[in-house]
């Protein structure tokens, strides 16, 4: 998943983006309500994560601005309001869960597993490509006799080939998808990360599944069962 998270103390805000990056998530990390609102305009996100009170502009009314555009995507509120009155004011602001800080890691990554559920555009645990099956909650890959887990990375860009099969993808759509907003990848990033994710596909036979399209991406083609 693409996650915007908006949280303006980089001591927890660092620590729940490496546990979400682990976890197999594209993260999107801000400090302040103004830039979190740019974002929203500009890009798709499958969950946001907001912290309440912000610089620029709080995280309830972020969440407001968010549903009043018709926006679906779930909402998980960050903050140290513990109150009934609070947390019943959150989720009237449209936010589908909420966490008091401080966050516990392991509670925030399987409320992250579960909001994921209620996705409209979630479609199962399970990823697959003729019979190679991707579990999204192990970043586990298998074939036949075969299962191994991935690194966060080329499990990112598994999802991403499967999510989007025999469709050729640019080297600049894969950068969107899988790099996360203000880095700045190599010129080679993209090369050298399906690269990588052929070597690990190769023990499943699966390695030449994934086409290069001379001059503009990659192709994921798996056989027809």
């Amino acid at each position: 998943m693409r996650i915007l998270l908006v949280e303006d103390d980089p001591a927890q805000c660092e620590p729940l983006q490496a546990a979400l990056t682990h976890a197999g998530h594209v993260v999107d990390a801000v400090e302040d309500g103004g830039t979190a609102r740019w974002l929203l305009g500009e890009k798709d996100y499958d969950l946001l994560i907001l912290d309440w009170m912000l610089p620029g502009e709080e995280g309830i009314s972020l969440c407001q601005h968010y549903r009043q555009a018709g926006k679906t995507a779930p909402v998980l509120m960050l903050t140290a309001k513990d109150t009934t009155a609070d947390k019943v004011m959150g989720l009237d602001a449209g936010a589908d869960d909420y966490l008091v800080k401080p966050v516990d890691l392991e509670e925030l990554l399987a409320r992250v597993r579960a909001l994921r559920r209620r996705s409209p555009l979630w479609c199962g645990d399970v990823l697959q490509g003729a019979d190679l099956v991707l579990y999204l909650d192990t970043m586990q890959v298998e074939r036949g006799s075969h299962r191994f887990k991935l690194s966060s990375r080329d499990f990112q860009l598994l999802e991403y080939l499967l999510r989007h099969p025999r469709q050729v993808l640019s080297h600049d759509q894969i950068e969107q998808a899988l790099w996360e907003w203000g880095s700045e990848p190599e010129s080679n990033a993209v090369t050298a990360r399906v690269k990588r994710l052929r070597q690990r596909l190769r023990p499943l036979d699966a390695d030449t599944w994934i086409e290069t399209v001379y001059g503009v991406g990659y192709r994921l083609d798996p056989p027809e069962l």
